[in-house]
């Protein structure tokens, strides 16, 4: 199959080896680019609890001073995954969707026991800070990364998919998919995705590329890549 990953490439060259491997030719066109922001450390020892809500906010987060048994909440599995790189070891995880993310909250963070850090990029699909408030937690939000878009696409890029249809494209966040649409409008083309299966994480990135033709779209946790490869 030909499969197209749209994360930068530090994110997803693990998956572009494993596919690889399995005999598929893969393709890579970023569509977003993170840049770390600076951000006023807080004084870890004031929070009884941390969020991240994305593997982006884990990265770009200093956490030397932060206590690796601290109770972590994860959005998703990526997150968690970088989460666990990173030594924490008390982690909830509520496979990539906020509203879940809120309800192991509820469910296993005491608001007596103190202050919960909340970590995100400048956008959010979810005011999940201001949601906890209203339910009583106090939480303090800090701001560690933004992303901007790709505005280009390689001529190569285009020879390439005119060439050899692609199979699977993988989109994973809202962001992603908005200039993933935005390209294809820029490049002329839209009319180029009819053979094509979208894989997306979350139901709300998939609706912002209803505009495309698919000829499937699937929705995915991340960590299931290679056994949507046996889906389709």
């Amino acid at each position: 199959m030909h499969i197209l990953l749209t994360r930068p490439i530090e994110d997803c060259k693990d998956l572009i080896i494993k596919f690889k491997s399995l005999g598929h030719k893969v393709s890579h066109l970023p569509v977003i680019k993170i840049q770390t922001i600076d951000y006023e450390e807080p004084k870890f020892n004031n929070f009884k609890g941390i969020i991240f809500t994305s593997a982006n906010s884990v990265k770009n987060l200093n956490i030397s001073n932060v206590d690796k048994q601290i109770n972590c909440f994860c959005v998703g599995s990526a997150t968690e995954n970088i989460a666990k790189k990173n030594g924490f070891q008390n982690i909830f995880c509520a496979e990539g969707n906020v509203n879940n993310l809120k309800e192991i909250i509820l469910q296993n963070f005491d608001q007596e026991k103190g202050s919960l850090l909340y970590v995100s990029g400048e956008i959010i699909s979810s005011n999940l800070d201001r949601d906890l408030i209203s339910e009583g937690y106090s939480v303090k939000r800090i701001i560690n990364y933004k992303v901007h878009p790709i505005e280009e696409i390689r001529d190569e890029f285009i020879k390439d998919l005119k060439s050899s249809i692609l199979d699977m494209v993988f989109i994973y966040s809202e962001n992603s998919a908005r200039n993933y649409l935005n390209l294809m409008k820029k490049y002329g083309l839209l009319d180029h995705w009819m053979n094509t299966n979208l894989m997306c994480l979350g139901e709300k990135t998939s609706s912002i590329l209803n505009e495309i033709k698919w000829k499937k779209i699937f929705l995915f946790n991340s960590g299931e890549e290679e056994f949507l490869l046996y889906k389709i």
